[in-house]
């Protein structure tokens, strides 16, 4: 029965909190100063110009029903219409998406085994390197991405000259078709991300390594990667695919940076854009996809990672 009511708790968890996020993005959307209506106006409309824009484009009905008329809409697969450009939000996001889930799934691709490497390194490698590596961590995670660009550029484009230092893409070419010029993108995107989750993984993978039974795999001879796959994995398995799904939620939403720095045209440089000329249907469309990134992992961590196969790790 329990193993019946946990899968639907789960859900029913995520459904909750994906809910509460559409109603803070929308509430922090609606809280912007100024509307697309303004914009549009030029700063030359009339009072009555203006009123009529925001009756045009339903700005002036009341929160509530804004807010369940677009998420209706969003269950539907129909968030509106641009607010600038007339055209569905649904095509601006599925135009730029592919640019975007490719940069975002080549910096996960390059962040993981990166993350793994320096929490192991930070927790298990030799001792008078560990500093090292802490100090290294906790640089790297606090490194805004413009500085991480700025310092790629200089190093990889400039003085070895290996990329080029903007990476527009030929019309109609998909991204994949030329991985160099995604190349700085995705460290600028990978490098701190690998810090950051190396210093949320250092302290869960500490406190299993403090356990009586890695000591005793120690002293039967076992080596530190036998110890790290059979023993440590398992244990950090749940918290691991947690902030995989929380990394990967800040890579769609959190391109804006790379994109804008690099001239690539993905959802990051569209909802910079959005924000600018106050697209309220498209910001809140690309946070809530973001979001629903972050939920689902979340969902699929609680699911496929039970508590029980990871005390079962125990030897």
């Amino acid at each position: 029965m329990r193993q019946v009511l946990r899968p639907a708790r789960a859900l029913l968890r995520s459904v909750l909190l994906l809910a509460a996020a559409s109603a803070v993005i929308f509430l922090c959307t609606a809280a912007l100063p100024g509307d697309a209506a303004d914009v549009l106006g030029g700063g030359r409309a009339t009072p009555e110009e203006l009123a009529r824009l925001r009756a045009e484009q339903g700005l002036d009905r009341p929160l509530h029903v804004r807010y369940l008329d677009w998420l209706s809409g969003a269950l539907t697969g129909q968030p509106g219409r641009s607010l600038i450009t007339g055209r569905p939000v649904a095509e601006l996001i599925a135009d730029r998406a592919t640019v975007t889930l490719a940069l975002a799934g080549a910096a996960l691709a390059a962040s993981v085994p990166l993350t793994a490497a320096l929490a192991w390194a930070a927790v298990h490698g030799h001792r008078r390197l560990r500093p090292a590596v802490n100090a290294l961590i906790v640089a790297g995670a606090a490194l805004p991405q413009a500085v991480v660009a700025a310092a790629l550029v200089a190093w990889l484009s400039t003085a070895w000259g290996l990329f080029p230092p903007v990476s527009m893409l030929p019309g109609g070419e998909p991204p994949w078709s030329r991985p160099d010029l995604l190349a700085l993108p995705v460290l600028t995107l990978a490098l701190p991300t690998s810090a950051y989750g190396a210093a949320l993984l250092h302290g869960a993978i500490a406190d299993v390594m403090a356990q009586p039974y890695i000591r005793d795999a120690e002293l039967r001879g076992l080596s530190p990667a036998t110890i790290g796959f059979r023993y440590v994995l398992p244990m950090i398995a749940a918290p691991a695919t947690r902030l995989l799904a929380v990394i990967l939620g800040g890579l769609v939403a959190g391109t804006a940076v790379a994109e804008t720095l690099f001239g690539l045209t993905g959802l990051g440089e569209l909802l910079v854009t959005a924000i600018s000329t106050r697209d309220v249907p498209v910001v809140q469309s690309i946070a809530l996809l973001a979001a629903a990134v972050v939920v689902a992992g979340l969902l699929a961590a609680d699911v496929a990672v039970p508590r029980r196969r990871r005390e079962a790790a125990r030897p």
